[in-house]
Parts: C-alpha cells; sequence; structure tokens
C-alpha cells in the first residue's frame, strides 16, 4: 500500500507537538521570565496549556487509532499514550512539582507515536 504524497503523518505530526509542548513547558519560564513585566502572561497560562494537551490530544488520538484499526491491532502505543497524557493533565493540577511529571508525558507520549509509527511501517516496505 502506498502513501498518497499529500497525506499527513499524523505521527510525525504528534511527535512535533509533543517536543513543542515539552519545550514550552521546561524552557519558556527560563527564557520569558520578564514577561510578566511587559504584561504577557504565556508562562502558566491555564487557557495555552489547555490549548497545548488538547492538541497534543487530538492529533495523538487520531494517528494511534489509525495505527491500531488499520495497520498493527498493537494496544500498547494506546496504552503508553493515555499514560502520557495522564501524566499532562496531572501536571496541570499538581504545579508545584509538574517538571516530575512532564518528562514522563514526554517520554510516554514520543514514545507511543514512534512505536505506532515502526509499527504502521512494518506492512509498507
Amino acid at each position: 500500500m502506498r502513501k498518497s504524497k499529500n497525506s499527513i503523518n499524523w505521527d510525525g505530526l504528534g511527535i512535533f507537538v509533543s517536543v513543542a509542548c515539552a519545550i514550552h513547558c521546561a524552557l519558556l519560564p527560563i527564557f520569558l521570565t520578564s514577561l510578566p513585566l511587559l504584561g504577557v502572561n504565556i508562562i502558566h497560562n491555564q487557557l495555552f496549556e489547555i490549548g497545548m494537551i488538547v492538541i497534543a490530544f487530538a492529533v495523538g488520538a487520531n494517528a494511534l487509532y489509525h495505527g491500531f484499526k488499520k495497520h498493527h491491532h498493537n494496544i500498547l502505543p494506546l496504552a503508553l499514550f493515555a499514560a502520557g497524557m495522564l501524566c499532562l493533565l496531572a501536571k496541570q493540577v499538581w504545579h508545584n512539582v509538574e517538571l516530575l511529571f512532564l518528562l514522563p508525558a514526554v517520554l510516554l507520549i514520543v514514545s507511543a507515536h514512534i512505536f505506532n509509527y515502526r509499527q504502521c511501517s512494518v506492512g509498507h516496505k
């Protein structure tokens, strides 16, 4: 089965969104701590944080469901993704230890996409 040149690599997009979220959560506070002095509040902005989680969930759920249903029928990527999303949600609840949840969240979500991508690619080589 050949992929169309215009088809979206949902796992690649999911990895990108997860890494972008991690960069936002980990590096933005370090480099942009002066923004509140300028009246800009993007750090710990709940709406922005929830938006990033919703985007990561939508992209990931789409990619992983497609891979599961059409290609490999392996529940592991879905389980990894669910655990990663739970860590992201836990990060939003327990702000005082959010970095303890961030790293596992990103590792689990990216691992889910990589595993899904590899499982989907097995039949296409």
